[in-house]
């Protein structure tokens, strides 16, 4: 779609097309493509899931000088342009303060809830402390010297793009793809019929999607989100009115530590913090089905395809 300023929102829908809509935020830095492995389970819990491209990532035009605040206008224009009276939200890891952001600045009427899925956390709470060196090299990167940076990106993200066709990669990849498969096995609990056996070269080319999508614009937004994510949001949690906020955290996230999430919890009014005590930043994708049913006032012990 297009925005009133001329930029294009990109965005994508998956499971039910009658049910109830949750917009959904990706994390850092992929795009729309982050939840279409969860199609089968928005299809069998008659949730409409759409995602949605933030800025500079996917489809969605980079948009030069933006701030964390300027995301509730684009939900805004988005829901008027689909005619969403009301909606959930829900952001995971780096879209986490995009959700929170839009319990700051949007009608409470309009969201009906706002979760929160291993979201990242604010520096002021301890993240530079605790960050991987990796993610804070990035960070000092992207505020210091952003064009160089993304020139150094751009070539990165080329080389890796080639490299992941070649054979040797191809292996380690389905091996690391099966490794992954067994560490975070979805239980049987929560399969369904409806869920689908990938072949190995289909989970690889969905795998590579999901990664690169992200940057199929270049790296600048990814180099303004960097930017973005490491300094202050614009907001304080304190003046968040949106009742009841719903956090779901890992333990043991190294990405995002679980302190982060405790700081926003104890600072966003009535929020509700959910801790899971043996996860970490990835296998919490093993609780997407339960989460998103909490998100939306459901009993996730009751779902469709049990």
């Amino acid at each position: 779609m297009t925005l009133p300023d001329g930029r294009l929102l990109g965005w994508a829908t998956y499971g039910s097309p009658e049910g109830f809509p949750l917009l959904f935020f990706h994390g850092f830095p992929t795009s729309r493509l982050e939840l279409s492995p969860a199609d089968s389970i928005a299809r069998r819990n008659d949730i409409k899931l759409i995602a949605l491209d933030r800025p500079g990532f996917g489809l969605s035009t980079f948009q030069p000088n933006r701030r964390i605040l300027d995301w509730p206008e684009d939900v805004r224009a988005f829901a008027r342009h689909t005619n969403l009276n009301r909606f959930a939200i829900m952001g995971g890891s780096g879209g986490g303060p995009y959700a929170l952001a839009c319990a700051h600045s949007l009608p409470p009427e309009m969201m009906s809830a706002v979760g929160v899925m291993s979201g990242a956390g604010p520096w002021e709470a301890g993240m530079r402390e605790d960050m991987p060196l990796t993610a804070y090299t990035i960070a000092g990167a992207a505020a210091y010297c952003p064009r160089p940076f993304s020139l150094l990106s751009d070539a990165l993200v080329g080389t890796l793009r080639w490299v992941a066709t070649t054979g040797p990669a191809i292996k380690r990849l389905d091996a690391l793809l099966d490794e992954l498969e067994k560490r975070y096995k979805v239980p049987d609990k929560v399969k369904a019929p409806d869920d689908e056996k990938l072949t190995k070269e289909e989970r690889r080319e969905q795998f590579l999607r999901i990664c690169f999508d992200g940057f199929a614009q270049g790296s600048k937004g990814f180099v303004q989100e960097s930017r973005l994510l490491s300094r202050n949001w614009g907001f304080k949690f304190e003046d968040i009115p949106f009742n009841g906020v719903k956090l779901f955290h890992g333990t043991l996230d190294k990405n995002a530590p679980i302190r982060t999430a405790r700081y926003i919890a104890e600072r966003v009014p009535n929020s509700i913090l959910r801790e899971y005590e043996t996860d970490n930043h990835y296998s919490m994708g093993n609780h997407v089905e339960e989460i998103m049913l909490e998100v939306l006032g459901r009993d996730p012990t009751d779902t469709k395809g049990r």
